[in-house]
């Protein structure tokens, strides 16, 4: 290599003051002579470059702050909290349109029934979805922030609570935004709220003892396994299934209640539960 950035060239390109083409000449050239990078180097004001690479450090390390996480902290959430809720994996694009896509289905499903029957597949998929949001919203076999939440300065019932009421706030909106696309069926389209507040309940306080995974995973199996068993007791008769009666409705109502003063009687459990890998 005959050519090398003349040592005037290198002192304007510390000052900023190298101008095209002259400049990208440089650039490129101190990217391959180790000679030049040495005289760039001699030529420096030491000072000034140690500061520009603190500052490139500091720009480098520095957490990306999201368009969440910015909404968060501008309602006034504090802004660690406001960092452990952004993190929330169900709060991400890929499980949003996950969600969106099984309540159009499902929307889809309740418009196609005859008029005077009950939608539902609709009613059936609507309770799983908060339990399955919260689900992957905490654990270390799912959440990729687990690290950071597990040495975050919070109780773990606490930090489990927040990311709760995050998940359950997002996928009931969801889900009651897809109960007014079902108009036809008035308030009998809510029937999926109680039993799905009971079943993220259930699982909540079944998660220290058998974990994040297989805690919703059961409750997600007798619920499957309770919609099968009063498929079969109606006897295909044109009445709605039993956890969607008033009679039903109320069992939902005490079962969530029930496993709501069990969580909170059990969360201590939480602070060990959040330390074991599962």
């Amino acid at each position: 290599m005959s050519w090398h950035v003349p040592e005037e060239g290198l002192r304007a390109y510390v000052r900023g003051e190298l101008a095209a083409p002259a400049l990208w000449s440089a650039d490129a050239h101190l990217t391959s002579c180790a000679r030049c990078r040495g005289a760039l180097a001699e030529v420096s004001d030491p000072v000034a470059l140690d500061a520009g690479w603190e500052r490139l450090d500091a720009e480098l390390d520095a957490p990306r702050t999201g368009l969440l996480e910015k909404l968060l902290v501008r309602i006034g959430v504090a802004g660690h909290t406001a960092r452990l809720l952004a993190a929330t994996p169900v709060l991400r694009r890929s499980w949003l349109g996950a969600v969106v896509a099984v309540l159009l289905l499902s929307v889809a499903a309740g418009h196609s029934v005859r008029t005077g029957e009950f939608p539902t597949l609709f009613l059936a998929l609507a309770p799983l979805l908060p339990l399955a949001g919260v689900a992957l919203s905490y654990g270390p076999a799912l959440d990729p922030t687990y690290e950071m939440a597990v040495v975050a300065p919070m109780h773990g019932f606490r930090l489990l609570m927040i990311r709760t009421v995050a998940v359950l706030a997002v996928v009931l909106a969801l889900n009651g935004l897809a109960t007014l696309a079902l108009p036809a069926y008035g308030l009998r389209a809510l029937a999926w709220l109680l039993p799905g507040l009971a079943l993220t309940a259930t699982g909540l306080a079944l998660m220290p003892r058998l974990g994040p995974v297989l805690a919703p995973s059961l409750v997600g199996g007798a619920w499957a396994g309770l919609l099968l068993t009063a498929d079969t007791l109606r006897a295909g008769a044109d009445v709605p299934l039993a956890p969607f009666t008033a009679a039903g409705q109320g069992v939902a109502a005490v079962v969530a209640a029930l496993a709501a003063g069990l969580l909170f009687l059990l969360r201590d459990r939480f602070d060990l539960f959040q330390g074991r890998a599962v």
